[in-house]
């Protein structure tokens, strides 16, 4: 499955893939199928010089295209189930997936936080002109 399709897309679908046990008698335009394009196109894209040098400016390292093989092989997985077990694993990877706004407490922002940028904090020297606290007078 294709991660940037939504699961309704999905499910409508599914039960197109499933029009040869129920036939409808609508004139019009044919419904769409479920094809794997899209993910085959995001992970085309993954290897283009283009992404791979904004993943190395982003992150220090090239996109390996591990998640985007992953997705196309489950694309093509769900294509050889029948429409029932589709809709099944779409609502479970559908609840799986974790909410775009995680909240965290301040402690666990602050652990978070120190475990994706502690080795850019630990290998930064400190600035020169840096601001450095005033010695304290005895003159106050």
């Amino acid at each position: 499955m294709c991660r940037s399709l939504t699961t309704v897309g999905f499910l409508y679908a599914a039960k197109i893939m499933d029009m040869k046990e129920k036939p409808e008698t609508t004139s019009g335009p044919p419904p769409p199928r479920l094809d794997c394009i899209k993910c085959f196109d995001a992970l085309w894209f993954c290897y283009s010089p283009f992404h791979q040098m904004q993943s190395y400016y982003r992150y220090g390292e090239f996109d390996n295209c591990f998640g985007k093989w992953g997705d196309l092989v489950d694309c093509l997985t769900l294509k050889t189930k029948r429409a029932a077990e589709v809709e099944e694993i779409l609502i479970a990877w559908e609840k799986a997936k974790p909410h775009i706004w995680t909240f965290r407490t301040v402690d666990e922002a602050s652990d978070h936080w120190w475990r994706m940028y502690k080795h850019f904090v630990m290998m930064s020297p400190p600035l020169p002109g840096a601001a450095q606290p005033h010695p304290k007078s005895d003159k106050s």
